[in-house]
């Protein structure tokens, strides 16, 4: 083969390779619990593929090919990294919503938040369910050691056979059902017996969202109070701090959201195929800063939890601005 020859097979290569690039992605990101994390993996895999193209055999799909170096990646990537937590992970609620907040811990590796549009772009080429992305399901999936989450989302998530996964892993397919029962007890211990929410369709959803900024901006205590569900919880790492239960929840937005509801913005977007809002702040210098990005589940016609993580880094990732200049000030 002519140079020329080997440049535009590469290529070509490189081009089908890319096409799985949300579903690598999405896969990291149950890995790893971080959008960040999950984008150096990616870029790892690709880098490993190109490096190694040529000698791609086609014994198996190049899709598998892929998913073993991004496993692979990954494991090695968690070889010197704790779990992902978010707040619940960590401690018990508090009640009392007037309590003080316990202090940032910025030194906890906190989960991320995943953008929908990172994820599946194309939702019509790329099939990727909700119900595998969700904080609570990737905030499970931290509390299993590496391979046997690997395990778990190869054959529960991507429905791979025992007899695949143990040629990854390069392992027996004994070892690999083994490890899948371990994590799938571990998974239970972690996670409600019973999911009894009702997910909204696709109008509703955005409709009960636009309900959520419609209250913030007006400042509306009751109105808010009538959206959560009785449980309601509300996490904001990296405050290791968080509440359970509609009335704390709706306090704790009262007195620090809904009492001054002008010095906030709020743009809608989407995180973990979850509805979510991107809030800015103005402090007092007609500049609206990032500020939280919360992640709604929703339950029915009612909010069952919000995650705010209060790390304006991530709205980067999101395709957002870090800031907007409030009315008077662009006058």
């Amino acid at each position: 083969m002519s140079r020329v020859e080997a440049m535009t097979a590469t290529d070509d290569f490189v081009r089908q390779a890319d096409t799985y690039r949300p579903e690598l992605l999405a896969h990291c990101y149950r890995m790893l619990g971080s959008v960040h994390d999950a984008e150096d993996q990616v870029q790892e895999t690709y880098l490993r593929a190109w490096r190694a193209a040529d000698r791609f055999e086609g014994r198996s799909s190049l899709r598998t090919w892929l998913y073993r170096i991004a496993t692979n990646a990954c494991l090695t990537a968690l070889e010197q990294k704790g779990r992902r937590p978010l707040p619940s992970g960590l401690g018990p609620p508090e009640r009392d919503a007037r309590q003080p907040l316990a202090a940032r811990r910025p030194e906890v590796p906190w989960l991320e938040p995943m953008p929908d549009a990172l994820i599946a772009p194309d939702p019509a080429a790329v099939v990727v369910s909700r119900d595998t992305v969700r904080l609570a399901f990737v905030a499970a999936l931290q509390h299993l050691l590496p391979r046997q989450r690997a395990v778990l989302i190869l054959r529960d998530v991507l429905a791979w056979s025992a007899a695949e996964v143990a040629d990854l892993l390069e392992t027996s397919t004994a070892a690999v059902n083994s490890t899948l029962q371990r994590a799938r007890a571990q998974l239970a211990e972690v996670m409600p017996a019973e999911d009894t929410t009702v997910e909204p369709s696709e109008a509703d959803r955005r409709a009960l969202l636009r309900r959520f900024v419609t209250t913030l901006e007006a400042g509306d205590v009751t109105s808010f109070v009538q959206l959560l569900r009785e449980d309601a919880a509300l996490e904001m790492p990296p405050v290791p701090t968080w509440f359970a239960g509609r009335d704390v929840v709706a306090g704790f937005y009262a007195d620090h959201l809904l009492d001054d509801p002008s010095v906030w913005r709020f743009t809608p977007t989407g995180a973990n195929g979850q509805p979510a809002v991107a809030m800015y702040r103005d402090e007092g210098d007609g500049v609206y800063r990032a500020h939280n990005l919360q992640v709604l589940t929703l339950d029915g016609d009612r909010v069952a939890g919000v995650v705010a993580f209060r790390d304006p880094g991530l709205f980067e990732a999101f395709g957002l601005p870090s800031a907007y200049p409030s009315a008077a000030a662009a006058g």
